[in-house]
């Protein structure tokens, strides 16, 4: 799909399939699907549909009868583009592009089409480029004729040369092996920065969360910044860090806000994004933000816990779960949800549209970060002024005597601050 200003008329479909991903509700899923198309500028959603199916055809995915139906719909509406909310093989694609005379995206060609439109960083522009290329590369099949010209070769030496499909495929190939290095370029680069980020004494706090649950929102609440915070899917991409000062007399952290995680990622795109996603990984402390005002709340919350599974999240990590957007709720809802949250301590219900709850929130982030502090007594000699310095920068030495061999200092520090120590 080219991007112009021309808008393309599109026409969502929903496959519901018997059997296939019953935990989630038809219309809810037809809803997020037309939200991934309003996000892309160019598309109009001029209709969608639920279709529903025993089984899918595998030439076809939908039976004849339904494909006329379909066909009429769309002539009738001028439809340029479908979308499908789900899988669609490659030669599924050619057969009903060919039956309806319209271009067909499914849902990983949309959301590759929507991150290409969002990325901004270096990082995000590479690792797009190659997920879209893994993609293209499933769907080279012998769909078009010149895939199936013979090319190189006078035949009299080896056979035939390679069919177009053949080079087709290595172009990809030579193609992500350009750009894998490349990223690999970036991914160092940013080695170093996260290096020199962890030489700072702050901690690393990370925002994930359901695409759409309002952490820009919340990072632009809590660190007065401008990140780009709308009503819409994959609003922002690359990550965001910041230096934030948490209130009375908290600790200073690094804030992160990540980009928003869906049901059924693209396999391309999970793989891709690890290194944008690896601040997750480097976290001191996770905040999942949920929007517990939307139906599918629940379902939300496992597609993310799954998706942070794949990611190899630490167990140890800490987490957070933060119910946002309670003021959506009816107020007898949000004093439920509240009044549930409060029973709970790693769950806050808040709003970052408001305000309400975010100092419950930060005062758990505050405590989690710095957690149970220990006094003890450390001997240092005179040679380890380095020591020495790191710990009066700190903030932890409560006294020191000097002795015939050094210093004898009392501190009082968490469990990261004796860690960071011991690795100086």
């Amino acid at each position: 799909m080219e991007h112009d200003t021309q808008v393309t008329r599109a026409w969502v479909l929903h496959p519901d399939i018997y059997g296939v991903d019953v935990r989630r509700e038809a219309s809810f899923a037809l809803e997020e699907a037309i939200a991934l198309a309003d996000a892309l500028p160019e598309l109009e959603t001029v209709g969608s549909t639920v279709v529903r199916l025993s089984r899918a055809q595998p030439g076809t995915l939908f039976g004849t009868g339904k494909i006329a139906e379909l066909k009429a719909i769309f002539e009738a509406n001028e439809v340029e583009l479908v979308l499908i909310d789900g899988p669609v093989t490659p030669v599924q694609q050619r057969n009903l592009e060919k039956e309806w005379k319209v271009k067909l995206l499914d849902r990983t060609g949309l959301i590759l089409e929507i991150f290409s439109d969002r990325a901004r960083t270096r990082e995000g522009v590479l690792q797009v480029e190659m997920a879209a290329l893994s993609y293209q590369r499933t769907r080279l099949v012998r769909a078009w004729t010149h895939l199936e010209r013979q090319r190189g070769g006078l035949g009299f030496v080896g056979g035939p040369g390679e069919t177009q499909i053949e080079a087709d495929r290595r172009a990809i190939d030579d193609h992500l092996v350009r750009l894998r290095r490349q990223l690999s370029k970036v991914v160092k680069t940013r080695e170093l920065h996260r290096k020199a980020r962890a030489k700072v004494p702050f901690p690393i706090v990370a925002l994930v969360g359901y695409t759409n649950a309002g952490k820009s929102t919340l990072f632009n609440r809590v660190t007065g910044a401008d990140v780009m915070a709308k009503d819409m899917l994959f609003a922002t991409l690359d990550p965001t860090m910041r230096a934030v000062e948490l209130p009375d007399n908290g600790p200073e952290v690094i804030l992160s806000d990540t980009v928003g995680f869906i049901s059924d990622l693209p396999t391309q795109l999970v793989a891709a994004f690890r290194a944008t996603l690896e601040e997750v990984l480097a976290a001191d402390l996770v905040l999942h933000v949920r929007d517990i005002a939307h139906p599918e709340s629940q379902h939300q919350s496992e597609d993310v816990t799954t998706i942070l599974e794949t990611l190899g999240l630490s167990e140890d990590t800490p987490q957070i779960e933060i119910w946002n957007k309670i003021d959506l709720l009816s107020p007898d809802d949000r004093d439920a949800v509240v009044a549930k949250a409060e029973r709970d301590d790693a769950i806050f219900a808040v709003s970052a549209v408001s305000g309400q709850g975010l100092d419950e929130m930060f005062a758990a982030i505050a405590q989690a970060l710095t957690g149970d502090k220990s006094r003890e007594v450390l001997k240092l000699s005179f040679a380890d002024g380095k020591g020495r310095a790191w710990l009066f920068k700190e903030g932890v030495v409560e006294a020191e005597e000097q002795t015939e061999d050094g210093f004898e200092l009392t501190v009082l520090w968490t469990p990261k601050q004796r860690a960071q120590f011991e690795g100086l």
